[in-house]
C-alpha cells in the first residue's frame, strides 16, 4: 500500500468520525433549541458536518485513486 492510500484511508476514517460527531451534535438538546428558533444548526455542528464530508470525499478519492506502488 502506498503512502497516499494510507493517508487517504486515515482521512476517510477521520471524516466518518466527524460525521458521527455531527449527527450526535445535531441531536443534542442545545442544538435542537437553536435549530427550532433559527432554523439552522450551530456553528460547531456545521463545522463537523462540512469537515466530515470534505475529509470523507478527499480520503475516499485518495484511497481509490492513489498512486500505485
Amino acid at each position: 500500500m502506498s503512502g497516499n492510500r494510507i493517508v487517504g484511508l486515515a482521512a476517510l476514517v477521520i471524516g466518518i468520525v466527524l460525521l458521527v460527531f455531527a449527527v450526535q451534535s445535531a441531536n443534542a438538546p442545545t442544538d435542537q433549541v437553536a435549530s427550532f428558533f433559527t432554523g439552522r444548526f450551530t456553528s460547531h455542528t456545521m463545522l463537523y458536518l462540512v469537515g466530515g464530508i470534505a475529509l470523507a470525499i478527499v480520503g475516499g478519492a485518495m484511497t481509490l485513486f492513489g498512486r500505485r506502488a
